[in-house]
């Protein structure tokens, strides 16, 4: 049986080559003012983001782009525009992906039949909950899928 960090392995040299997007993190500083900077880039495979040495949960996703019209129907719509506009303020690119807010996985812990993130050993199998509502799934089948998707994507 294949451990969770086995899995993450394969599915990285599955991924060589495939597209990454932008890891970034809140900034403030008293010269450049309240920014989203690039920290890294992952391969995004659904609830999972992997790089070449860490395994994250997902949290926001944004795509950079200029704050735009000043009239917005609902003060969320204002308030995404912002963070969107923060993202290109710290250097990424107009229409590039940032994801922000997300948290290191601890795979150790789930190989010694704990739980991290969105995954989880259940009855020793290494799975992900690929939703809040969703149930668990076998890892290495979720694993198989998304970087299929991402490889076609790439393309």
């Amino acid at each position: 049986m294949d451990t969770a960090a086995q899995l993450l392995d394969d599915a990285r040299s599955a991924l060589s080559g495939a597209p990454k997007e932008g890891l970034g993190e809140e900034r403030e500083s008293r010269w450049r003012g309240h920014r989203i900077v690039r920290v890294g880039e992952a391969w995004h495979l659904g609830v999972l983001l992997l790089t070449e040495s860490h395994a994250l949960a997902t949290a926001e996703v944004l795509r950079a782009a200029e704050l735009g019209r000043r009239g917005f129907t609902a003060e969320s719509a204002r308030d995404r525009a912002e963070r969107r506009a923060l993202a290109l303020r710290g250097g990424f690119g107009e229409g590039d992906v940032a994801h922000v807010g997300w948290t290191v996985i601890d795979v150790d812990a789930v190989d010694a039949g704990g739980a991290s993130g969105p995954l989880a050993s259940i009855d020793g199998v290494p799975s992900v909950r690929w939703s809040a509502a969703g149930g668990f799934m076998p890892l290495e089948a979720y694993l198989r899928e998304r970087v299929e998707l991402l490889r076609d994507a790439g393309r």
